[in-house]
This record gives structure tokens, sequence and C-alpha cells, in this order.
């Protein structure tokens, strides 16, 4: 069993206990078989249907009906303990008929490869450099990105090359072998990026513009990375 221990937690009204745990093997096998012998951190899921509570030190992921946070499909925080938790809002994608276990995968795999909301890679630029988030999915997280396990469709992610640019062609970069350079962003991709050079405030860098609102969005990740850990409003279950 993985040191880390994460509870799968169903707090909406709109999906059942039996759609969620069905796709708790999924998520699983991602975690154990494709992401941790390339990130090296593993997890144990568990599931916890309706009415019932997580044990006090798993890390928790929670799906609710509707977002704390206009439009988001999901994000990944820190409980009022302290501890990683990701919520996934059942209700807002299934308005955008987006996946949701794409966007648990995603959710999951962000909140595993920097739970604290705070890790980032810095790009050395004639012009002083750019710091990158730490963020493992937002790259590639398009549904028409991701791949099957068991008939049960997941986020593809970036490998640690994709911060690397110094990587040769031929690289792998991602899961699913869709990018071809480090930095490169899929369709509908983004990444949150600090320039050191320019103004001080975090902007975003998508596949289709350079700069996508500078400004970032109330509750998101980029939001938060502004926002020191002591300082940020802890997240609940529900």
């Amino acid at each position: 069993m993985a040191n880390i221990q994460i509870a799968v937690i169903n707090a909406s009204t709109l999906m059942s206990d039996a759609d969620i745990s069905a796709a708790i093997p999924a998520l699983q096998t991602q975690i154990s078989r494709d992401f941790a012998p390339v990130w090296g951190v593993d997890a144990s899921l568990r599931f916890v249907p309706k009415g019932q509570n997580p044990l006090p030190t798993e890390w928790w992921l929670t799906v609710v009906d509707d977002p704390d946070h206009a439009n988001s499909l999901g994000y990944h925080d820190l409980t009022k303990q302290g501890l990683p938790i990701a919520k996934i809002f059942a209700r807002t994608i299934q308005h955008y008929k987006e996946s949701w276990t794409v966007t648990a995968s995603h959710e999951l795999l962000e909140m595993l490869a920097d739970p604290n909301i705070n890790l980032t890679v810095l790009e050395d630029t004639k012009t002083g450099g750019r710091l990158y988030a730490y963020e493992v999915c937002d790259a590639c997280e398009g549904d028409d990105f991701g791949y099957a396990i068991d008939g049960v469709l997941v986020s593809d992610f970036v490998y640690p090359a994709w911060f690397e640019t110094f990587q040769p062609a031929g690289t792998q970069f991602d899961h699913a072998g869709k990018i071809t350079q480090a930095l490169q962003l899929l369709k509908g991709g983004y990444i949150s990026i600090y320039d050191i050079q320019g103004p001080a405030k975090w902007t975003q860098l998508t596949a289709e513009a350079i700069n996508m609102r500078a400004r970032p969005p109330i509750g998101s990740r980029r939001e938060r990375r502004t926002i020191p850990v002591d300082q940020r409003v802890r997240s609940t279950a529900h």
C-alpha cells in the first residue's frame, strides 16, 4: 500500500455511488502503473460513499454538484486540516459535456505532483527567464488527448522532460505521446507562467493565444499561487 492514502468522496446529488466507485480501479491503475514510475509518487484510493467520512489522515478527492468558483470543472487545494484536497464539479462538467473521469484524473495527478501548489520550474532565457507552474495535466488536458483504461477515459499527463528544454526530438514528453517538444501546449492546453523580468504577476500561456487573462480567475490555481499558503482560505469537502 502506498504511503499516500486518498479518500474518494461522493458529495454529489448528480452522481451515484455506483458511478464513482466503478471508475476507481482505472484511476488507481493510472496512478500506480503509469504515473508513479515516471514521477516517483504513488497513492492508494479508497471510495467513501455518501454519508460516510474519510479518515483523518487521508487526502481527499471529492465530487460535488456546484463549483464554489464560476465555470470551474475542478481544482486542488488544502483542507482546513492542511491536507491536500481535489474537487470536481459534476454540474459544470455535465454542462460543458466533459468527461468527469478525465477531470478526476487531472486533479488527482496534479495534486500528487504539487500538493502544496507552490512548485515551479525555471526556464532560462536571454531576458532573464520565466517560471512555469508545476502542473502536469494542463498542457494536454483535453478529453481528445486522454486515453482509456478498462473503458474509463483518463487524462493525459506530461513527463518531467516536458519542463526540460534541452531534451532532443524523440523524447517522450507526455504519456500518450501527443507532445513532440518541451513546453508544447496541445489544443485547448495552457500553463501558468511568471516572467521574472516582466510585470510582477502570474499570467497564462495557451495553445491558441500567448496571454489569456493576465488577471487570474478567483479561486484558480494561478490565483492561489500568488497567495502565501498560510493566508489561503482552506477548502472543505462540500
